[in-house]
């Protein structure tokens, strides 16, 4: 079974000027992945509905980002709308259900998510850090409401998914997993911080220190990784998967190569090889390294399919 690999050219039309969350990101990765493309099952995102992102979001939340949009302002000194931004934005969410749908019908197992805007900053009733509705928390709650009972989400985006964190703090159900960057962006992701009530001992952050190298990033997917999920022993795996944790990218510290990113990736996809496993974009601001990174996470896949 080929892997899926779900995006929409709607995705470009969230198009902000001079930002580096831009369309150049998807652009990029369309063509380096051009000679694998026959490997893969391209499908394209449903919409999501107001009910998909009430299952995490607010709804003053939603018509928050619908305003936003329509208004074209912007919800924080990162976070700007245009008029196409809240469409897209249900097309990003729509992708994780779609891609759900295809698994709860033995249409698929594994597939990456090419979509923006990303989501995992965004809390239930805030848009943040580039971040509009929280793609991979909704996915993962639409999971739980189709047989999925058990999510764990592994975050691997330089800067800590305060967002996704936020939603399951209290959960047991959904056990969230975060590697990132210290002292960066939002500021949250602390090792003391690991869920509360019901859900304490099922959130776990392991902060890289600044020009931490492919031994200590690989080191946590070896050792600290497999025990948690063989414990937890979910029914899917979810990933953000934030390429902004490679060395060349501007808005990060980390010295982490294209060897270590397929390294991390390849042990990923070795967890549980039965369970399903979904990526989901996140972050990624060298445009060509990002496009290289996508690569060699679908050349894993393939391998696997």
């Amino acid at each position: 079974m080929k892997p899926l690999f779900i995006s929409d050219e709607i995705f470009l039309k969230h198009d902000i000027i001079n930002h580096p969350e831009s369309k150049d990101r998807l652009i990029a990765i369309s063509k380096e992945i051009e000679p694998i493309k026959t490997n893969l099952n391209y499908i394209l995102p449903k919409e999501a509905k107001m009910e998909d992102i009430l299952l995490v979001h607010s709804k003053i939340h939603y018509y928050n980002i619908q305003e936003a949009s329509k208004f074209e302002k912007s919800l924080d000194a990162d976070t700007h709308a245009v008029k196409d931004t809240f469409k897209s934005a249900l097309f990003a969410v729509g992708a994780g259900l779609k891609a759900i749908d295809l698994i709860k019908n033995n249409q698929a197992n594994i597939g990456f998510l090419a979509i923006r805007p990303p989501g995992h900053h965004a809390t239930p009733d805030r848009a943040m850090g580039f971040c509009f509705f929280n793609n991979i928390a909704i996915s993962a709650r639409y999971a739980q409401n189709n047989g999925f009972k058990k999510v764990f989400i592994i975050d691997f985006d330089v800067h800590h998914g305060n967002g996704t964190q936020d939603t399951f703090y209290s959960d047991d159900s959904v056990f969230y997993f975060s590697t990132h960057q210290a002292f960066a962006y939002p500021g949250s992701g602390n090792p003391d911080e690991i869920g509360k009530g019901r859900g304490e001992g099922f959130t776990f952050n392991y902060p890289l220190m600044p020009n931490s190298t492919d031994k200590e990033l690989l080191e946590v997917y070896e050792e600290e990784l497999p025990p948690l999920i063989n414990n937890f022993n979910p029914d899917i795996i979810l990933v953000s998967a934030g390429y902004d944790l490679h060395e060349s990218d501007p808005l990060a510290m980390l010295d982490i190569t294209h060897s270590g990113i397929r390294s991390m990736v390849a042990k990923i996809l070795d967890l549980k090889p039965k369970v399903p496993k979904l990526f989901f974009l996140e972050g990624g601001y060298d445009v060509n390294a990002l496009a290289k990174n996508v690569k060699i996470t679908l050349e894993e896949m393939i391998k696997r399919a």
